[in-house]
């Protein structure tokens, strides 16, 4: 079985999804046998421990307690680079499943977004971003951080309904053998 590692934005942007994510990754959590678990806003947070709790709501509240940058703004790069450099070569072990779940609203350096998502591409077995606006019939990636993530991203999926985590969940118990 493939270990996922789910990194997911957390900023203002995403607010209205954030709760319902952290039950997301609750679920996936106990659901595969190695799973680890990352928010960002403007930087990145650990959550694993937090979600391995029983109680999905103690779960989800005590994941939400450790977050600093809670609906703030937006560093998809820098958070980046943190995974990168201070947890890729633990977690990335034995082809790893990636799933970044963002709405690419960059505050930051656009130019260190493309690097470091060329830099996790390269590590990882598969790497996936899901996306709440994918949804939208008339959505097209232009804003400038989801530019410029796309072409290190392996499957682009939407992330906005009932039925796109169903599809999700398919998806992902096909990449997790």
């Amino acid at each position: 079985e493939r270990p996922f590692v789910l990194i997911a934005d957390i900023s203002g942007s995403m607010e209205k999804q954030a709760r319902l994510l952290l039950q997301f990754f609750y679920s996936v959590s106990h659901s595969f046998k190695e799973v680890e678990t990352f928010v960002f806003g403007t930087r990145l947070t650990r959550i694993t421990a937090a979600l391995k709790l029983k109680n999905i709501d103690r779960a989800v509240d005590e994941a939400a307690r450790d977050v600093a940058d809670w609906a703030g703004g937006t560093r998809i790069g820098e958070s980046l680079q943190t995974f990168n450099q201070q947890w890729s070569r633990r977690v990335l072990r034995r082809g790893a499943v990636v799933l970044i779940i963002s709405d690419g609203w960059e505050r930051g350096d656009v130019a260190q977004l493309k690097k470091e998502m060329a830099y996790l591409q390269r590590r990882c077995h598969r790497l996936i971003w899901l996306n709440p606006l994918l949804g939208k019939d008339d959505y097209r990636p232009l804003v400038e951080g989801m530019a410029a993530a796309l072409p290190h991203v392996d499957d682009f999926l939407p992330i906005h309904n009932l039925q796109s985590l169903q599809q999700l969940a398919e998806h992902l118990g096909k990449l997790g053998k």
